[in-house]
């Protein structure tokens, strides 16, 4: 590879089965058509061939930093893991921020790739350029926190300085198919199950010891140019400044009050559209409010502390204390990561808003190592299975707004204890066939939707059915532009011009994934901030319309190798209840009687996508400059069509 900034040209390719440690260098064509982070990952990933058992050996988990990884660029504190997902069969990426993607670049790695399987647990540890695998039987068991811990003192780091420990719980253990990977700071890579790919290949932890060693731009005076022009418009922001704006002020959770007040907010398994619609039919009393789990009401009454990321001003993370009754017993909890989505899973879509409890079921997530989003959803999709007596067969299930039973669930679900709690850990595909519950499930492509009503905003309803790695609203997300008129104000009950949008927002977020920096960045950055920062630090001169052509190239990729796995437009779906019958709610926002209009906004998408039915045709990959042949893992012969059922 030649001289490009932002790249060490040092990737580990580890053999678990072997306990070997080999060293690799970049393709450095790879490098400029697919950026980093993300898009390098999935390409390691499509590499290694769609045709793999997620959990078997043969899959890959991809930990990839990006070219500005661990800069002075704002918000670069990211890092993309990259699989094939057991919950999903498709090619997944999932991201988290804090300390330890800028550690392990710091560390002088671009990369780290797991494959095979270890006879017995163990960890790898990151240093200086080197990684070394170490017996982790001992740790094998406990929950994260628990590790983290021993782990701190067992490598002799100084946690929070120059230590930073990625690793998994119970649930990643024990095959959970949402289970997730955790960093030391309650960050998690929480989608699509990559805490159970590395728990299927023995692997309890990564490691990362390392002092702060950025690299330097090849060019300084456009990287310079790009940051200050970054700076500005982030100072300047509503949603980003500093000590002043939403995200700073309250963290994700500033969304909760926004969504209630247009009827967004997906309450009781997406049964209503807000708490108040909920009441006013009838179901909850006065203290069934979303206001009492929202981010202003954190802030005025259990918030302790508001710890950065790398890098970064904004300060969105909210650490909160509570004291709290569980059997009986009064616990002290402590934990970061209230933020939005997981307090709308874990809180109004399972049926209460109780603030105390949704801390005490965060901490046990972030423990065990679960989604909080799909471990919530699942939860909700239990509650009216339950209801509807579809689990009466087991003699076990969970009452709407029963907190007590939520939290003695969720570890029932990591060590899949009970009959009921092993089938939850299956994820919502599981649950529909094996309970016929097709009906009471929220999830696209086997994924769980977040907590954005597509009724409400249509955008969202186009990006969860053409997400890559199933319902996300992180793949594109519209509410930028639906909620918070960024870039600019659109109507978000109105249909037309969101696949479109959707397409934009999907090429912008695959560029800053695979930078990889924070999406918080595109509240008030573009695409002008983003090249002159690429540029400076890189020494290349792409333009503007070459970097969305990147975006779009990595977004293809990831459908092409969903393509050859089976997918095709008809996994572009929404469930029932958001495009048919009975499904258009009474809403307090203006979106009373209101449905998803899926297959126009679907046509609309396609042919701005130029994909026939949902699947990349040859002429796009050509386009595209997208390879496949001797040494993708893909015969050239290969058709992105899928086989007939």
């Amino acid at each position: 590879m030649t001289d490009l900034g932002g790249f060490h040209d040092h990737v580990a390719r580890v053999d678990l089965s072997e306990g070997r440690v080999d060293y690799e260098g970049v393709d450095h064509s790879d490098a400029e058509k697919y950026i980093g982070a993300r898009g390098l990952g999935v390409k390691y990933v499509f590499d290694q061939g769609p045709d793999v058992d997620p959990m078997g050996p043969d899959n890959l988990l991809a930990f990839m930093n990006g070219p500005l990884t661990g800069t002075q660029v704002t918000m670069s504190g990211r890092i993309a893991i990259c699989t094939k997902s057991p919950l999903t069969g498709t090619v997944t990426d999932s991201h988290h921020g804090g300390w330890s993607g800028a550690r392990l670049k710091w560390a002088g790695f671009d990369g780290l790739l797991f494959e095979g399987k270890a006879e017995d647990p163990v960890y790898a540890v990151v240093e200086d350029g080197e990684v070394e695998l170490r017996d982790a039987s001992h740790l094998w068991g406990q929950g994260f926190h628990e590790t983290r811990d021993a782990l701190e003192e067992e490598v002799d780091g100084e946690y929070g300085k120059n230590l930073s420990v990625m690793g998994i719980g119970e649930a990643g253990e024990n095959g959970v198919k949402y289970a997730c990977i955790m960093n030391e700071d309650d960050r998690a890579s929480g989608r699509g199950g990559t805490g159970c790919v590395m728990g299927s290949k023995n692997l309890k932890a990564v490691v990362v010891k390392s002092s702060t060693k950025m690299q330097k731009p090849a060019d300084p005076e456009t990287f310079k140019e790009g940051h200050q022009q970054a700076m500005e418009v982030i100072q300047e922001s509503e949603v980003t400044a500093p000590n002043e704006g939403g995200l700073s002020l309250y963290g994700t959770n500033v969304l909760m009050n926004a969504s209630e007040e247009m009827s967004g907010l997906p309450v009781r398994n997406a049964k209503y559209t807000s708490t108040k619609d909920a009441r006013d039919d009838g179901w909850g009393d006065e203290n069934f409010d979303a206001e009492k789990v929202s981010g202003e009401n954190v802030r005025e009454n259990i918030l302790v502390d508001e710890p950065t990321c790398h890098s970064c001003p904004v300060a969105c993370k909210k650490e909160v204390e509570v004291d709290v009754m569980h059997k009986g017993e009064e616990l002290n909890v402590r934990t970061e990561s209230y933020e939005y989505e997981s307090a709308w899973a874990l809180g109004p879509n399972s049926g209460h808003t109780e603030r105390d409890e949704i801390a005490l079921m965060l901490q046990r997530c972030n423990d065990h190592g679960i989604d909080t989003i799909d471990g919530g959803n699942v939860l909700a999709m239990a509650m009216e299975m339950t209801e509807e007596g579809k689990l009466d067969g087991l003699g076990e299930g969970i009452d709407w707004g029963d907190t007590e039973e939520m939290v003695e669930m969720l570890t029932k679900i990591a060590t899949r204890e009970t009959e009921l709690a092993d089938h939850l850990a299956e994820g919502h595909d599981h649950m529909a066939e094996e309970f016929d519950a097709h009906d009471n499930s929220l999830a696209v492509k086997g994924q769980s939707m977040a907590a954005y009503d597509p009724r409400c905003m249509k955008g969202m309803g186009i990006a969860y059915a053409t997400s890559n790695r199933g319902a996300c609203h992180l793949r594109g997300y519209t509410p930028a532009a639906e909620i918070l008129g960024i870039p600019e104000k659109v109507d978000p009950v109105e249909w037309e011009g969101k696949g479109e949008l959707t397409v934009t927002f999907q090429d912008m977020h695959a560029v800053s994934d695979s930078f990889d920096i924070c999406k918080f960045n595109a509240f008030a950055e573009g695409v002008e901030e983003y090249v002159l920062q690429y540029n400076g630090m890189t020494g290349r001169d792409l333009g503007e319309e070459e970097m969305m052509k990147a975006g779009e190239r990595i977004y293809n990729l990831e459908r092409y190798y969903n393509n050859l796995v089976g997918f095709d437009g008809s996994d572009d779906d929404l469930p029932d209840r958001f495009v048919e019958g009975e499904g258009a709610m009474p809403g307090q926002g203006g979106v009373e009687g209101s449905l998803v209009e899926l297959d126009e906004m679907k046509a609309e998408y396609y042919e701005v996508r130029g994909w026939v039915d949902g699947v990349v045709p040859d002429e796009k990959l050509d386009e595209l400059d997208i390879e496949v042949g001797p040494g993708t893992g893909v015969s050239a012969g290969d058709s992105a069509a899928p086989a007939d059922d």
